[in-house]
This record gives structure tokens, C-alpha cells and sequence, in this order.
């Protein structure tokens, strides 16, 4: 009798710890870097509420598709330019093993970014491309490990203005609180970047992020013996190579993102994040989702003290979010911390 009776005290407690572990963490529990504020509480009630089956909003497991820019949005931008800017800068100018061999449109390209970073100058019209141009020739030849390798070892480096953080560790920590309560309510999301798809992938690498789950701007790819062949007219061998070339496929910003979210995807996101107007063409086509509750959400770097933010600036965007429909959060009322508090941002040197 005493041993049935401990046997049912252990399934007794047994069973009530697997109730409480059942019922998992509190919404607000997930959210230790956020300051009780409109933007959390608007992304944690649409959670809620499409997550309830007794919602008339409730989305399937299968149909929770989410969007995030990255740069600016989960990632460091402002120290003082975009990541892809700097290494480009880098490769160009000052790689030992590349800069005698940089191109006239390579140098073009990567002296503005320098004139834009240390001097102030504004960036040339339609740079987007002129950059993404550039730098589709800068790499052209290496593979994609080769590549990869040559990203993480360039983001090992300290961001210019800061102290306490590398390129790699740069990300916006209150964001990494939305990934993991995304996932944990079984959203999946995608990284939907202007930056290179393979900078990309390298450096979301350690947040576990899958390769697959990340669309940025795209050169062509071909194999090291494929020549001149078109790649229908050639058949990939057990010993080659993929190389990058110089050929630039596509920049993923505006209606752009919204294409490759069509063709990559295969379904209208009910979740977007951004922070700029080159995310705002994602953010409409989240918005109109005819068969979901759908939020679009938008970063401003609002923030002068912790990162190198115009605040001016950002206040404007944020009253024009507000007006296209988008919930705006504030980094600077709405985070407790950006990079973490061990981070300092400092002057820039040149």
C-alpha cells in the first residue's frame, strides 16, 4: 500500500508539472528588453488573437508567414552605413589582396560610400544599383564558401562608432525577443533583405536562421567549367564549382521584395517588419492579405544617445508610417537596450 501510494504522489506531481509546462510562457513573459509600450502590446494581441481557434481570425500553423527586413530593422545600420557598404568599402580600397585589381565602377562606388561615411556627402542618385553593381564584380570568381568565409571574417571586426560589440553581435536584442516568440507560437519567418543574399545568410548564420529562409539581391551563379555555356546547355559535374560573377540578377528592394516573396515564398505574409521606404512595398502586400488578419510593423532609429540615429529625421518617418498603416516602434521608448548594455557607442575614427 505505501508503494502505490508513493507511486500515485509521483504521477500526482508528475501530471501537474506537465499541465504547467503545457500551458508555457505568458505572452509578456517572452519580452525582457521592452518597455510596456503600444508597439508590443499591438503585436501581442494579433498574436493572440490569430493564434486562438476560437478566433474568427485565427491563421493555420502552415499559413503564419512573416517578413523581416534586415538592416535596420533587426541589425545594426547606422555606424554609419548599411554592412554590405562597409565590406564593399573594405574589399575595394583597402584588402591587401584585391584593391590593385578593383574596377573603375568598383572604385567609383566605394569612394562614395567613403566620401558619404567620413566627409558627409550624399550618396549619388540610384545608388542602390550603382552599389549592388559594384559589388557583383568585386566578388565575382569566388565560391560560396569562399565567400562565406570572407563575410564572417570581415564581421569580426569592431563597427566603426561602437565599443563592446563586433559586426557579428551588432543585432537589435528587443528583436531577437520577436523571433523567439514568433517561433514559439509556430510563425515562421523570413529574412526579405536588399543586402546580398550570401551577406545575409553569413550573418544571421548564429541566430540558426536556415539558409532557406533568406532572399536578398542575387548575381548570377555558374559552375568554374562551364565557360561560355548558357546553364541549360551545360551539365553540372561532381567536381565543380559554383562560382559568383559579375552579373547582377536582381536588387531586392520595394516592389522587388514583394516579387521574390511571390516566386520564393508562395504565400502572402500576414506579419512584416521594416524600417525603411524600401520596405514599404513588402509591408502594402502584407496589408492587403485578402484571407488573413495581417500588421506591418516599422523600426525608426529615434534613438540619438545608444546609435548613431538622426532623430529628427526619424520622427518624420515615423508620422508617415503611422499614417500608411503601419504600427511604428520606437527604438528609443520602446527598447530597454538596442545592442545590450555592455555596448558604447563612441566617435567615429577614420
Amino acid at each position: 500500500m505505501k508503494k502505490a501510494g508513493k507511486f500515485f504522489t509521483v504521477l500526482f506531481i508528475s501530471l501537474v508539472m506537465l499541465s504547467f509546462l503545457s500551458c508555457g510562457k505568458k505572452s509578456s513573459e517572452y519580452f525582457k528588453l521592452w518597455n510596456d509600450c503600444d508597439s508590443l502590446k499591438a503585436l501581442i494581441e494579433y498574436v493572440e488573437d490569430v493564434t486562438d481557434k476560437k478566433s474568427p481570425n485565427y491563421i493555420p500553423v502552415e499559413d503564419r508567414i512573416v517578413t523581416f527586413d534586415m538592416d535596420g530593422t533587426f541589425i545594426g545600420e547606422l555606424y554609419p552605413s548599411y554592412f554590405e557598404y562597409n565590406i564593399l568599402e573594405y574589399r575595394v580600397l583597402d584588402d591587401p589582396d584585391y584593391k590593385d585589381r578593383a574596377s573603375e565602377s568598383e572604385l567609383f562606388a566605394a569612394n562614395a560610400i567613403r566620401d558619404f561615411v567620413r566627409n558627409g556627402k550624399p550618396l549619388p542618385d540610384h545608388f542602390d544599383l550603382i552599389h549592388a553593381r559594384a559589388a557583383a564584380k568585386a566578388y565575382a570568381g569566388m565560391t560560396i564558401p569562399e565567400f562565406d568565409a570572407y563575410v564572417k571574417n570581415f564581421e569580426k571586426r569592431t563597427p566603426n562608432g561602437f565599443e563592446g560589440m563586433t559586426y557579428a553581435e551588432s543585432f537589435y536584442k528587443p528583436m531577437l525577443e520577436v523571433f523567439d516568440y514568433l517561433t514559439a507560437n509556430n510563425f515562421t519567418f523570413y529574412v526579405i533583405s536588399g543586402s546580398d543574399r550570401f551577406i545575409c545568410r553569413a550573418l544571421v548564420d548564429s541566430l540558426g536562421i536556415e539558409p532557406n529562409r533568406v532572399i536578398g539581391m542575387d548575381v548570377l551563379l555558374k559552375s568554374d567549367n562551364q565557360g561560355d555555356d548558357e546553364g541549360v546547355n551545360y551539365t553540372y559535374k561532381t567536381t565543380d564549382r559554383l562560382l559568383r560573377t559579375d552579373v547582377l540578377l536582381i536588387k531586392n528592394l520595394k516592389t522587388n521584395k514583394v516579387k521574390n516573396i511571390a516566386q520564393e515564398i508562395g504565400k502572402v505574409p500576414v506579419l512584416s517588419f521594416g524600417n525603411s521606404g524600401g520596405d514599404s512595398a513588402m509591408h502594402n502586400y502584407c496589408l492587403a492579405n485578402t484571407k488573413y488578419k495581417s500588421r506591418a510593423f516599422m523600426l525608426i532609429a529615434d534613438d540619438d544617445e545608444d546609435d548613431h540615429a538622426n532623430r529628427e529625421k526619424a520622427l518624420k518617418l515615423g508620422q508617415q508610417w503611422k499614417e500608411a498603416g503601419y504600427v511604428v516602434i520606437s527604438m528609443r521608448d520602446d527598447f530597454k537596450t538596442i545592442y545590450g548594455e555592455n555596448v558604447k557607442k563612441v566617435d567615429f575614427k577614420f
